[in-house]
């Protein structure tokens, strides 16, 4: 949360519940929806860091706001943020570490994991496919759906895959 926030606060000032807007009205109804608690939390700490500074605004018939901005340190990582590149592929995957613990404690059936498994990322994709129909408009948003749709689809290939070699070990 804490480099997204720092990305929106470098377009200008704003306050906390400006930005959960943004990233809501950015990203659209398939990402988790930001708590306005978090980033206020996130905001006094990139405050306390001086990657941001507050500055109360009074306002006559409401309680003051606080406006953050960008400092410079702040514009600074968000620079270096943008120049890293995301880790991947993930192999701490706890799904796999379920499959391949299960024999060992009698506890679960592999065939019957990966078939658990399976009808949670379908459900998962009937879900995405009725958000990407609502919110059509958002282009970050469909873009947003189809990678996750394209991370699922490559993930019930691979359940397929596992299933294949544990049936061949039977």
């Amino acid at each position: 949360m804490r480099l997204p926030l720092l990305a929106l606060l470098a377009r200008g000032p704003a306050h906390g519940y400006e930005l959960k807007q943004d990233l809501e009205q950015l990203l659209g109804a398939a990402y988790p929806q930001p708590n306005v608690g978090q980033i206020y939390v996130t905001l006094g700490r990139l405050d306390k860091s001086g990657l941001i500074e507050g500055e109360e605004i009074e306002q006559s018939s409401r309680p003051n706001k606080k406006i953050y901005r960008l400092t410079d340190a702040g514009r600074e990582a968000l620079a270096a943020w943008f120049e890293e590149t995301s880790e991947e592929p993930r192999v701490r995957d706890e799904f796999f570490m379920k499959l391949a613990l299960a024999p060992r404690t009698g506890l679960a059936d592999q065939i019957a994991l990966i078939n658990r498994q399976r009808r949670q990322y379908l459900n998962t994709m009937r879900t995405l496919s009725k958000l990407a129909a609502e919110d059509r408009d958002n282009r970050i948003s469909a873009l947003l759906i189809e990678g996750a749709m394209l991370h699922l689809q490559a993930d019930l290939d691979w359940l397929e895959r596992c299933q294949e070699e544990l049936e061949e070990q039977q």
